[in-house]
């Protein structure tokens, strides 16, 4: 019982800190990366341009790893798969990994950004 009180204490809580990012998903869409989300390890993005590396961090990192050599999802360094098959992985998903984690006017830039990483 003491678990289902802190359990409904703590969504409470949760509940009251996301409203605004809840209330942007419903008018924009999905929402991925903040703006500003990423800044000092963008290497010198302007504002508006598309950063990899934050979007990486943001939503691929917890999965396939800080260092990209995988986890819960495969080793990116390692993959053989061309850009376009990665680019429709992206899109549509694969296995456990869902789609649309990448914005869709980036996803071409994304995946040749992940067949490029050494």
């Amino acid at each position: 019982m003491a678990f289902g009180i802190g359990l409904i204490f703590f969504l409470s809580l949760e509940g009251n800190s996301n409203q605004e990012e809840i209330a942007a998903e419903e008018e924009g869409g999905e929402e991925v990366v903040e703006e500003g989300e990423g800044a000092g390890e963008g290497e010198g993005a302007a504002a508006g341009d598309f950063d990899p590396v934050a979007v990486y961090e943001a939503n691929c990192a917890s999965c396939h790893g800080a260092n990209f050599e995988g986890g819960v999802g495969p080793n990116l360094i390692t993959t053989e798969l061309p850009p376009e098959e990665i680019a429709q992985v992206l899109a549509e998903g694969r296995g456990i990994m869902p789609g649309g984690l990448v914005p869709e006017e980036h996803i071409d830039a994304m995946a040749t950004w992940i067949t490029e990483l050494e």
